[in-house]
């Protein structure tokens, strides 16, 4: 140890000696993190006050836990959907099922910035990373059922150099795996709202679960929520504007 080192003691000590650092210097954990960038708004006053700068953080990973799909969970994004940048796209990487595009459209987001990418299974990792990478993508949406840790280390870096949000779908038996991702969210249906469940945040445990209000996309007189718009619809099948496969 240096000679210039300082050895604290006690707990008073140490309280002495934050006190004369400056304000903001020191961020404890009993409150929430203000954030290293900027943030979005989720469209969704309640959950903005849970998250660490007041919404999604806008160069990271954050991941979306379903047990399957259509519970609801693309209507927590439909505020960001909805306002893309004329020049770039929202892309989707793996969805699970067809998206139904009437319902998308019907909900507001604009087809004609939406990039469809079904990619081969092993190659849906280096697909999303590409979308993160091209700078022309305001959010990617991706869909991935297996993935390692070292995988998901490639994805946060990715969206961090990117400044770009990446929305990570997973099943909720992942909650079980450490992640990397500093926001992670468990989403269920509950009846005409989505039950949201902070995971992971930086900052103390979120202490009740969320109840959001679902918006519902109206289709060819089917009332369809949230993930249901990606569920397979029946035929025919309207197709997006825009596919890569």
């Amino acid at each position: 140890m240096s000679a210039a080192a300082t050895v604290l003691s006690s707990a008073a000590e140490l309280r002495s000696a934050l006190a004369t650092l400056p304000g903001g210097s020191v961020w404890q954990a009993s409150r929430l993190a203000h954030g290293n960038g900027p943030v979005l708004s989720s469209g969704f006053d309640a959950l903005d006050a849970e998250l660490p700068g007041g919404g999604w953080p806008a160069g990271a990973l954050i991941e979306l836990l379903v047990d399957h799909p259509g519970v609801g969970e693309l209507s927590l994004l439909l505020p960001v959907l909805n306002r893309p940048p004329f020049d770039r796209w929202l892309a989707w990487v793996s969805p699970p099922f067809l998206p139904y595009a009437p319902a998308l459209a019907a909900a507001g987001v604009p087809l004609s910035r939406l990039l469809l990418i079904r990619p081969d299974t092993a190659q849906a990792l280096w697909t999303a990373r590409q979308a993160l990478a091209s700078g022309g993508c305001s959010v990617v949406l991706a869909w991935l059922q297996r993935i390692d840790t070292a995988g998901l280390r490639r994805l946060q870096l990715a969206a961090e150099e990117a400044a770009t949000p990446l929305f990570l779908f997973r099943p909720r038996a992942a909650a079980r795996q450490a992640s990397p991702a500093p926001l992670r969210l468990i989403l269920a249906g509950a009846g005409e709202t989505l039950q949201v469940s902070i995971l992971k945040r930086r900052g103390p445990p979120a202490s009740r679960s969320l109840h959001l209000p679902v918006r519902r996309m109206q289709a060819d007189d089917s009332s369809l929520t949230g993930c249901d718009a990606i569920r397979e619809p029946p035929v025919p099948r309207p197709t997006l504007l825009q596919l890569v496969s």
